[in-house]
Order: structure tokens, then C-alpha cells, then sequence
């Protein structure tokens, strides 16, 4: 009688808040999945995490000194992919930013290229921009990161101190432009001695991370890593 009762509750529960495939719509996959199974083998991986001299290390040659650095998909146009991240940056969707985060996560924890990181700390986003979008995705995306692979989450110790508009349509140049002197170490003890893996969402020129880094750097005897979701192509 109990199982009865409960298959019913659950069959009612789905007809009336029914949970859909975050990709294609579908109703068939398990309760707590995000995606269907056809949708999760869709993300293009591009085994960045674990090779070394790869696209996303390129991006920082000459530029910025990064010990490993790397991404989890391939981000392009009209994709699954695309279609998350917007769902996260601007439709209030902070689900699939832990999904992404742990499947980052993933990646980290089967590869010995990260292995010394100490801590985590999130591309910051300006509090005027958090305020409007109610969290800073990046931050998400580390909490879904830290549920799998076990390295602290620091928010506090690297602020945003200038408001920025979307980077979205300007070159590395332009955007190095916009960029420098926007981020500002606000507890240098906290990373002094520290190997710091920063975090985002997407990279594409590179520039908006190499600002951060750059001042993150400046503290004494750090290490600095790069790891994002996505890579634009």
C-alpha cells in the first residue's frame, strides 16, 4: 500500500512539475540528472584538462604566467552549450552552473595537472552586475567544481571594483584596454604562498582572466591555474 501511494504521489508530482531535459525537453531521465543521456554525450569535450600546451594555455603564452590551464567543452554558436550557459547568465538558472561545475569538476579530478592547486577562487563579477543577476556564475560553477573535487572556494580575497560592459563584441586588445586595473587583491594574505586555480565560465580572447591573474600574481609566491567550462572556438 505504501509503495502504492508513493508511486502515485510521484506519478502526480511529475504531471503537475514535471522534470524535463534542460538540452531537448524530454521527460525520460532520472530524477536528479540535468540532462538526458542523449544531451550529456552531445558536449563537445575537448580533453584540455589533462594535455598540456593546449589551445587555452596558448591563449596565455607570453602574456601571463600560468602553470596548467585548460577547458572542459567546446563552445559554439547554436550548441547545447550555449544554450546552458545562457540559461545560467541570464534566465536565473543557477542548477546548470553546479551541473557544469561538477563536470569541470570531473575533469579535474582525473588528471595530475592541477594537483597542487590550494584554492579556488572565481573570475569575480562587479557587484552592481551581481546584484542585477542575483549571483555571480563563476561562483556557482566553483561550488558545483568543489563538490567533486574537494579544494576550498574563496570569494573574498579578489574583488571587481570597476563596473565593465559586456566584453562580448571587442578584440584582446580592446578588451586588455577595458580591463586593466578592474580587479584588485583585497586580502593578499589569504593567497600569499598559495597555488590558485581561477575559474569562469567561457574563454575566449583570454584577456578578461589575464587582468585577473595578472594582479593575483603579484601577490608573493603564488602559482596561478586557469580552468573555465567552455572554450570558444
Amino acid at each position: 500500500m505504501t509503495k502504492i501511494l508513493s508511486e502515485t504521489f510521484h506519478n502526480l508530482m511529475h504531471l503537475f512539475f514535471p522534470h524535463v531535459c534542460e538540452g531537448c525537453g524530454t521527460d525520460i531521465l532520472d530524477n536528479d540528472a540535468l540532462l538526458c543521456a542523449i544531451c550529456h554525450t552531445k558536449l563537445p569535450e575537448t580533453n584540455f584538462i589533462e594535455k598540456e600546451n593546449n589551445l587555452v594555455e596558448q591563449k596565455f603564452y607570453g602574456q601571463l604566467k600560468v602553470d596548467a590551464a585548460g577547458a572542459a567543452f567546446y563552445f559554439t554558436k547554436e550548441g547545447m552549450l550555449q544554450h546552458l550557459i545562457k540559461q545560467l547568465k541570464y534566465h536565473n538558472n543557477k542548477q546548470i552552473g553546479f551541473y557544469l561545475g561538477r563536470q569541470l569538476g570531473n575533469f579535474l579530478a582525473q588528471t595530475n595537472r592541477f594537483n597542487d592547486v590550494d584554492v579556488i577562487i572565481p573570475l569575480p563579477l562587479n557587484p552592481r552586475k551581481e546584484k542585477k543577476r542575483g549571483y555571480n556564475q563563476a561562483a556557482v560553477i566553483a561550488e558545483g567544481v568543489n563538490s567533486i573535487w574537494q579544494k576550498p572556494v574563496n570569494t573574498k580575497a579578489v574583488e571587481r571594483k570597476i563596473f565593465t560592459e559586456t566584453q562580448t563584441h571587442k578584440d584582446r586588445i580592446n578588451r586588455w584596454q577595458s580591463m586593466r586595473n578592474v580587479f584588485e587583491v583585497t586580502n593578499a594574505d589569504e593567497l600569499s604562498g598559495k597555488n590558485i586555480l581561477l575559474i569562469d565560465d567561457i574563454i575566449t580572447t583570454g584577456a578578461t582572466l589575464e587582468a585577473c591573474g595578472e594582479k593575483i600574481l603579484c601577490v608573493p609566491n603564488t602559482k596561478l591555474f586557469i580552468a573555465t567550462v567552455a572554450f570558444t572556438i
